[in-house]
C-alpha cells in the first residue's frame, strides 16, 4: 500500500527500497533496550516506561525525586538510526512551511505604475514561451537588478520591482487562512493576544539565464517574524526556491502550483538566506510579504493548508522504508491542555500544531492511517478509550488503623490494603513512596483496557542523540492520601508502514 501510495504523489516523492515485513518479537532484556526479529534495535523512551507523578505542593512525597538512567545503545545499525535521529530532528528544526493558494489564476490581475505615470495592468496566467504580454515586457524594463546580485550581466541579473513605485494584486492575501496556517506551524507558543498581520515587501523577477544569489538574513530585520514568497502563475522551468537555516540544513521549493491553477506560498523564519537557481525557460515572478507580530484588537479536518518540503518527505520515507510490517510510534512534542480522562487522544488532531502537524499531515501524505493513543508508565490506551482508574473501596483491614487514629478512612482508587500502609503521623491510608503509588497504577491500570507497550508491539521513535527528548505532557488527577496528584500521560501517533 506504501509503494502505491509513493505513485500517486504529485510533487517528487522519495524513493527508498521497500523492505518486506518481518515478524517483531520483543523479549525482555536486563540491559534496557530490545531486538527486532530482524535484528533492529529499539530503546522506549524513559517518559514512557516510567509512570511520573505531579505532586502537590503540599503533599509529603513532593520532595521525592525519580532518577532516571538512560543505558548505552549497542554500536550498531547506524544506518537505521541515525534515519529516525534525523527525521526527529527535522520535526522539531521547523523554519519554513510551504502550501498552496486555492484560486483560479484567469482571476489575478497585477496593476503596476511606471514612471512615466502611465497604469498598467497584467493579466495570468502567462505563458512567455506562447505569448508574452506586452506589460510584463514593461514590468521587467522598470525593475532594478538585486544590490546584493553577484552577476554583472543584466540578462542573468534578479530583479525586484521599485518599492517607490505603486504595485498590488487582485490576490488579497489577508483574507485567506494562510496566517492562521502559519501560526499554528512557525509559531505554536505564540500567548494569547498575539496576533500575525501581513505588508507587502516586494515583487522580484527572474528571467530565462538568471539566478539569484543568496540574499542576507539582514534584510528581514525590519522587525518581521517570517516572510511570506508567492509564486505568480507564469510558467517558468529551474528556478527553484532554496531557502537556508541559520544551521546550513536547506529546503528546496520549486513554485510548482496545482493541477487547477493554484499558487505555491512558502514561509519561513527570517533567521534564513533564500537565492533562486538559475531560470532555465520563461521567467519566474515572486511577491514577498513581510509578516508581524501585533498585540492590539481582537480576531474574529479537511485538507491542511501546509504541506511538507521534499526534504522532510525524504526523511520520512526512510525511516517508513525500514520500519515496513511493524507498527512505530512517534511521540506527541506539543502540550495541548487537555484532561485525558475526558477526552480521547484522537480529539488532539485538529489542535495538532508545529511539528506534530507537520509529520501527521506527511503521513496522511503516503495513505497511511496514523492513530493518537494515550500512554503512560509503559502502557498504552486503545484508540477508543479515555484514561480511567478504576477506584476500590477500603476493606475491613484497614479498620484497626482508623479506630486507632480516628481518622475517616481514605475513598478512592489508592484506599486499598493491598497498596496502602498507616501513616505515621496523621494515621491516614495512602501509599508512602511513588513506588507504592507506581505499584498501586499498575493494578488498576489494566482494568480501563491498557496493555503494555511491548504487548502492543509497537517500536518507539527516539532520537537516540538526544539523552532528554522533549515530549507533550497532559495530566490526568487524582487524589492519594487526601492529596491531589497528576499523572503525566503522553500522546503517540502510532503507524504500521
Amino acid at each position: 500500500m506504501y509503494a502505491s501510495a509513493m505513485s500517486m504523489m504529485p510533487n517528487k516523492m522519495p524513493t527508498a527500497q521497500v523492505m518486506p515485513p518481518t515478524p517483531i518479537s520483543r523479549p525482555s532484556s536486563p540491559s534496557g533496550y530490545s531486538r527486532s526479529s530482524d535484528g533492529l534495535p529499539y530503546k522506549t523512551s524513559p517518559t514512557l516506561s516510567d509512570f511520573q507523578i505531579e505532586k502537590s505542593k503540599h503533599s509529603p512525597s513532593s520532595a521525592r525525586r525519580r532518577t532516571m538512567m538512560m543505558v548505552p545503545q549497542p554500536n550498531e545499525d547506524i544506518v537505521y538510526r541515525e534515519a529516525v535521529s534525523k527525521l526527529l530532528t527535522a520535526r522539531n528544526r521547523l523554519v519554513t512551511i510551504s502550501g498552496l493558494i486555492p484560486m483560479d489564476a484567469s482571476q489575478l490581475v497585477l496593476f503596476f505604475r511606471t514612471r512615466s505615470n502611465l497604469t498598467y495592468s497584467l493579466d495570468f496566467p502567462i505563458d512567455v514561451d506562447f505569448n508574452t504580454p506586452p506589460a510584463l515586457d514593461v514590468l521587467i524594463a522598470a525593475c532594478r537588478p538585486h544590490q546584493t546580485s553577484d552577476f554583472d550581466f543584466s540578462d542573468t541579473e534578479s530583479l525586484f520591482y521599485p518599492p517607490n513605485l505603486p504595485l498590488t494584486t487582485s490576490l488579497e492575501i489577508a483574507n485567506l487562512p494562510i496566517l492562521d496556517a502559519i501560526r499554528s506551524s512557525l509559531f505554536p507558543l505564540l500567548p494569547q493576544g498575539h496576533y500575525l498581520t501581513i505588508m507587502r515587501d516586494k515583487l522580484e523577477v527572474v528571467v530565462s539565464g538568471g539566478r539569484m544569489g543568496p540574499q542576507p538574513r539582514t534584510l528581514g530585520s525590519d522587525g518581521r517574524v517570517a516572510t511570506i514568497a508567492v509564486t505568480l502563475p507564469v510558467r517558468f522551468r529551474g528556478g527553484s526556491l532554496i531557502i537556508r537555516d541559520a544551521e546550513g540544513h536547506e529546503e528546496k521549493y520549486f513554485g510548482r502550483g496545482g493541477k487547477e491553477g493554484d499558487m505555491e506560498w512558502v514561509a519561513f523564519t527570517p533567521d534564513c538566506e533564500y537565492e533562486v537557481d538559475t531560470v532555465t525557460r520563461g521567467c519566474r515572478l515572486t511577491i514577498l510579504y513581510g509578516i508581524y507580530i501585533k498585540t492590539f484588537g481582537p480576531t474574529g479536518v479537511t485538507e491542511p493548508l501546509i504541506n511538507p518540503s521534499d526534504s522532510f518527505l525524504d526523511l520520512l520515507s526512510s525511516v517508513l522504508n525500514m520500519c515496513t510490517g511493524r507498527r512505530i510510534g512517534i511521540p506527541i512534542v506539543n502540550n495541548y491542555g487537555v484532561n485525558p480522562s475526558e477526552l480521547l487522544a484522537e480529539s488532539l488532531v485538529p489542535m495538532l500544531k508545529g511539528g506534530d502537524s507537520l509529520i501527521y499531515h506527511a503521513i496522511k501524505l503516503y495513505k497511511l492511517v496514523p492513530e493518537l493513543h494515550w500512554t503512560a508508565g509503559g502502557y498504552i490506551w486503545p484508540v477508543d478509550r479515555t484514561i480511567e482508574i478504576a477506584e476500590q473501596t477500603p476493606t475491613l483491614l484497614d479498620a484497626p488503623a482508623r479506630g486507632r487514629m480516628g481518622s475517616p478512612p481514605v475513598r478512592g482508587m489508592f484506599a486499598s490494603s493491598a497498596s496502602t500502609r498507616v501513616g505515621s503521623v496523621s494515621g491516614s491510608v495512602y501509599p508512602e513512596s511513588d513506588e507504592e503509588i507506581a505499584d498501586a497504577l499498575r493494578s488498576r491500570i489494566p482494568q480501563n483496557g491498557a496493555i503494555p507497550l511491548t504487548e502492543a508491539n509497537i517500536t518507539i521513535l527516539t532520537d537516540w542523540n538526544d539523552p532528554a527528548p522533549i515530549m507533550g505532557k497532559e495530566r490526568v488527577p487524582f487524589v492519594v492520601g487526601g492529596e491531589l496528584d497528576k499523572l503525566v500521560v503522553n500522546a503517540l501517533m502510532v503507524i504500521c508502514p
